[in-house]
C-alpha cells in the first residue's frame, strides 16, 4: 500500500489512483479469464498486482499471463511477487509488438487496471486500438471506472471509445466494498 501511495504521488498519471484495487474488484474484473483450456490472458496496469493474483489463480498454472507495467518499481515487485507472470516493462500502446516479442499475435482476454480518466483521448484511443487489434471475435476486454467519476468528461469519452472499438459493452455492477467504490466495463466483440 505505502509503495502504490508513492508511486501515486510521483506519477499520479500514469498510477491514477492512492490505493491497489481491492480483492473485490479484482474477482469482477478478472471473471472473463477461462477456468479451462491454455488461454493468452494480457493484464495492462498490473501495478502492485491486484489483479495478478486473481487471474493467476483463475489460471491455475495453465496458459499464459503476461502483465504490462510501464512503471519499473510496480514491474519489478510484481516479477518478484509472482514469478510465474511474464512481466514487461512496456507501454499498453505497444501491446501488438509485446505480444509479437513472445511469438504470439492475439490474446484471449485483456484485463485492464489502467488510470484511464487520467489518460488525454490520443492515448485512451491508442490503447484500446491496441486492445481490439489483438482481441479474436470471442475474444474479451474488463476495465473499471470509479464511480465518483463516471460522468466526468474523461470518463464519459472513454465510455463513448469502448463502444466504438468493441459491439458490446456492458456495465457490471457497482462493487461498492472497493474504496473508492467502482464499476466494470465487460466487452466484447471487437469491431
Amino acid at each position: 500500500m505505502l509503495t502504490f501511495l508513492q508511486e501515486f504521488v510521483r506519477s499520479p498519471l500514469t498510477v491514477g489512483a492512492v490505493a491497489p484495487s481491492g480483492p473485490r474488484l479484482a474477482r469482477v474484473v478478472t471473471a472473463p479469464v477461462p477456468r479451462y483450456g491454455d488461454p493468452v490472458v494480457v493484464e495492462l496496469g498490473p501495478g502492485t498486482g491486484a489483479f495478478t493474483a486473481a487471474i493467476a489463480e483463475r489460471l491455475g498454472g495453465r496458459g499464459r499471463h503476461i502483465a504490462v507495467e510501464v512503471n519499473e518499481r510496480f514491474a519489478g515487485g510484481l516479477a518478484a511477487r509472482h514469478p510465474g507472470v511474464e512481466v514487461v516493462r512496456d507501454d499498453a500502446g505497444r501491446l501488438g509488438a509485446v505480444l509479437a516479442g513472445r511469438g504470439l499475435d492475439r490474446a484471449d482476454v485483456v484485463v485492464s487496471g489502467l488510470p484511464w480518466a487520467a489518460f488525454p483521448e490520443s492515448r485512451q484511443r491508442a490503447v484500446l486500438t491496441a486492445v481490439a487489434a489483438v482481441l479474436p471475435d470471442d475474444g474479451a476486454f474488463t476495465t473499471f471506472a470509479y464511480v465518483h467519476a463516471r460522468f466526468a468528461r474523461p470518463a464519459r469519452r472513454m465510455r463513448g471509445l469502448l463502444e466504438s472499438r468493441f459491439e458490446e459493452v456492458v456495465v457490471g455492477r457497482t462493487v461498492w466494498a472497493n474504496l473508492p467504490p467502482a464499476l466494470v466495463y465487460h466487452c466484447r466483440r471487437p469491431a
